[in-house]
């Protein structure tokens, strides 16, 4: 019924950009650019562009096109009225220009705009016809959404559609709910986890103060981790090839934070009970416990929060889903486990 109410040449861009997937570089398209005639001169280019001036969508560039709409070279406005009167537009035109596909992902239409710094580029068909352009402000918006998009998926909810403020409760309640209850049967495992070491925790009740600080701690270590990774990821920066590049930097930053939180772990711990005893008389076993927990649930939350992005793009699925909290729920579970077996390795003879 909309269509009824616009002009003939605006009822046919609108049913062609139709055609196209939104998220796709032809969705993005304006079909309204400046074309020339390669046998153009200079002169007569630039006052064809004076003419069509009010009918396209940004003069940054002008496109040379055959008779058939095959794109032959592209010409810099600049270039374009600093160039002699006589010359001839193939003759100034580049030939070595960047174009996208009709199927180009936005994402990666939108690297493409970073890499080569340009402020609009030619959306091409299969065939080489030149179908319309995306300016560098259509990209922006792009890069905004996708980034509005990863950060909600990072902070364990599915991407609202529209601003926060327009979004329904019902609306909230369906984004962020399926999230809740996933991580909420996730975390049982850590009720369960914890029902296993249950003679553990009744005979030496002095573990139970450490374990927020534990798992916590491997929690902020891995989401650390997987934040990089993902970002890492949506700039091209790492690729699945890459993985086991990601694994030793991981392993060695994993190693160096567990040591470092460890050794604040052992610290507090012995400077607490020689100001006020309060762990008992094997507390520097425990605080070695602590500490050795400390760096084994760091190591394990940096390597598995760097790793679990790689493991969803193999799956093709959206790294960004790789969200913070459900790397916490994880490494909560195996910190409870790495921090009880430790501690009844460690504390066998004594407390336990």
């Amino acid at each position: 019924a909309l269509l009824a109410l616009v002009d003939d040449v605006m009822r046919r861009e609108v049913v062609a950009l139709l055609a196209y997937a939104e998220d796709d570089a032809g969705g993005l398209m304006s079909p309204r650019f400046a074309r020339l005639r390669p046998d153009m001169t200079v002169d007569e280019a630039i006052a064809y562009l004076r003419r069509q001036a009010e009918q396209v969508e940004a003069i940054h560039y002008a496109y040379a096109l055959d008779s058939e709409q095959h794109l032959l070279g592209v010409v810099p406005l600049r270039r374009l009225v600093s160039a002699q009167r006589e010359l001839k537009v193939r003759e100034i035109m580049r030939t070595d220009f960047v174009s996208a596909s009709e199927e180009m992902d936005q994402e990666a239409l939108a690297k493409l705009f970073s890499e080569e710094h340009l402020f609009a580029i030619p959306i091409l068909d299969e065939a080489g016809r030149m179908k319309g352009i995306v300016t560098a402000d259509d990209i922006v918006n792009v890069v905004a959404e996708e980034a509005s998009e990863d950060i909600q998926k990072i902070g364990g909810m599915e991407a609202l559609e529209g601003p926060y403020l327009q979004a329904g409760v019902i609306e909230m309640v369906k984004k962020r709910g399926g999230w809740l209850a996933a991580l909420f049967l996730g975390e049982m495992f850590t009720a369960t986890a914890m029902g296993y070491f249950e003679e553990e925790i009744a005979r030496a009740v002095v573990l139970v103060l450490f374990i927020p600080l534990i798992i916590s701690s491997g929690g902020n270590s891995g989401s650390q981790a997987t934040t990089l990774v993902i970002q890492a990821m949506a700039l091209g920066e790492v690729r699945l090839r890459d993985w086991w590049r990601v694994v030793r930097r991981e392993v060695a930053a994993g190693l160096a934070l567990g040591c470092i939180l460890g050794g604040i772990g052992l610290i507090r711990i012995v400077a607490w009970e020689a100001v006020s005893p309060r762990y008992g008389e094997h507390y520097v076993l425990v605080a070695l416990t602590v500490a050795g927990s400390l760096l084994g649930v760091v190591l394990f939350g940096t390597v598995a929060g760097s790793m679990l992005p790689f493991i969803l793009r193999r799956l093709g699925l959206d790294p960004a889903s790789a969200s913070a909290p459900f790397v916490a729920t994880l490494v909560d579970v195996s910190g409870l486990v790495i921090y009880f077996t430790l501690a009844s390795i460690l504390l066998r003879g004594t407390l336990l």
